[in-house]
């Protein structure tokens, strides 16, 4: 039993090294909107999804650019012996959740009053590798 939780914890500990994640939190846009970008780059390589993310119109897609490049950093601290050509990166896994709802009134009409709600979101983006060579 001792030599299967060992056996177990190394195939974790390789499995970790292959991953890198980053984290938007309370960024102040609604999540549909950045639904809309996270669909645009889910499964996609990172160089094609920085092209995309660069050459998009949304407001959306410069955070979600800036949360992609902190990722790979993040990927590139945990293996500095690697390169990222090689390591053919893509994007594992993006998860967009709603955040903080700031609440506002605005003034309607005959005295009533109708709620404003600020939307936020929080953006989890995971890189993953595509090889399966053993250095």
């Amino acid at each position: 039993m001792g030599v299967r939780k060992k056996q177990m914890a190394e195939r974790l500990k390789e499995e970790k090294q292959k991953i890198a994640f980053a984290k938007l939190n309370n960024c102040p846009t609604s999540p549909r909107k950045m639904r809309l970008v996270a669909d645009l780059v889910r499964g996609a390589e990172v160089e094609k999804a920085l092209a995309i993310l660069r050459f998009s119109p949304k407001e959306a897609s410069r955070k979600m650019e800036k949360l992609l490049l902190s990722a790979i950093a993040n990927w590139q601290a945990k293996n500095e012996d690697a390169n990222i050509e090689e390591a053919a990166l893509f994007v594992k896994e993006i998860k967009v959740d709603s955040g903080r709802m700031l609440k506002r009134l605005r003034p309607a009409p005959q005295g009533r009053a109708h709620r404003i709600r600020k939307r936020s979101n929080h953006v989890t983006l995971v890189l993953g590798t595509n090889n399966n060579t053993e250095s």
